[in-house]
């Protein structure tokens, strides 16, 4: 178990006026002691209590691997055996239960109706603001997966080919990713060509590349348990007047926003730098999302980088700064890092170049 992370959960917990909580996300699972498995439908749970004389305990089927010492106490079951039974058991039944986003109605609601705790309540801030303050370890992962995107992006701008389709491009990716040493990717790759770009969320499909057209790559792999996310978009012909002009703006939103963050600097300041960019330029409209995410162990972890977000970033925090330009049947545009914010200000972590580019593409 790892006495840090569990003593900011708990923490955390007391801030929310509650003293025990029942985690079942497998990546939170892991990150507090180490371990991990895949429970699909079966139940796969860890009770903590804000007391420190008790121990934390697992829940896990026989059938899972062994827990090991990644938990000092492990209470286990079978198919033909209730876990809720076992869960209730260890409950404090006369205060409140916090359970994380990911319980399932079928096991949350027995638990209700076997009285495990005087009432139930959503925790998973507690475990998610613990995780949003990424330690040294885990930045320098951070920094690993951002260093591999930035290798495989150059493994996609040289595939553009004419006739080679966005999901052919889509499709390779994760053999490339592998030979660079990550494990998966960490979402669906996006490849657009074209006016497909003005889709924030296109799905790679059959489309041709043809010489001329805008290229937008949004990407990230998953090594070491961490992910990456970084959005870069290409031209493959000099481009308009009007192209160009859309482009200048996303980037100067982009780094306008990064240029600003420091710990206490509100993540809705962050949004409103970039957007009054685009806003001034006058597509304001089609700048249609937040600005960013959180990321960690999963690509959009809990706490964006919006208008409605009014905390002050801290140390250790990572996010993306992603603005963007979406003008349907004529062109799309974004640009995405990802950073860490330090003492004093923030590190990008992606370093594949930014300056608008025009690709030579051979055939």
């Amino acid at each position: 178990m790892n006495v840090d992370r569990l003593a900011r959960v708990r923490a955390n917990l007391r801030d929310l006026g509650l003293s025990q909580m029942l985690l079942v996300d497998p990546l939170s699972i892991w990150w507090l002691c180490g371990y991990y498995t895949e429970p699909y439908e079966r139940f796969l749970g860890l009770y903590v209590s804000c007391d420190e004389s008790r121990r934390p305990v697992m829940f896990c089927n026989r059938l899972f691997p062994a827990v090991g010492d990644a938990c000092a106490d492990v209470r286990t079951f079978d198919d033909t055996e209730d876990p809720m039974a076992l869960v209730s058991a260890v409950c404090d039944h006369g205060t409140t239960l916090g359970v994380d986003k990911e319980l399932a109605a079928r096991w949350l609601v027995p638990l209700m109706e076997a009285g495990a705790a005087a009432g139930f309540r959503l925790a998973s801030g507690a475990v998610d603001d613990a995780r949003s303050l990424k330690d040294a370890r885990e930045q320098d992962l951070m920094r690993a997966a951002s260093a591999t995107n930035d290798r495989a992006m150059e493994w996609l701008v040289a595939q553009l080919r004419p006739g080679i389709t966005e999901a052919q491009i889509a499709d390779g990716l994760l053999t490339e990713y592998r030979r660079l040493g990550a494990s998966d990717h960490s979402f669906s790759p996006i490849v657009s060509f074209g006016d497909h770009g003005a889709d924030p969320h296109h799905e790679p499909d059959n489309t041709p590349f043809e010489l001329g057209d805008v290229v937008l790559f949004d990407v990230g792999c998953k090594q070491d348990w961490y992910c990456s996310d970084m959005t870069r978009t290409f031209f493959t012909a000099e481009p308009t007047e009007h192209q160009r002009r859309v482009y200048d703006t996303v980037r100067r939103a982009n780094e306008a926003a990064e240029a600003i963050v420091a710990p206490g600097v509100e993540f809705a300041k962050i949004d409103l730098t970039a957007r009054r960019i685009i806003e001034d330029a006058g597509w304001g409209p089609y700048f249609t999302h937040r600005l960013g995410h959180q990321i960690g162990l999963v690509d959009h972890e809990p706490g964006d980088v919006s208008s409605a977000h009014h905390e002050g970033v801290r140390p250790g925090q990572c996010f993306s700064i992603e603005p963007g330009i979406y003008l349907p049947g004529d062109i799309g545009v974004r640009i995405e890092d990802l950073l860490i914010v330090t003492e004093h200000s923030c590190e990008i972590l992606n370093h594949y170049p930014k300056v608008l580019t025009v690709l030579t593409c051979h055939g």
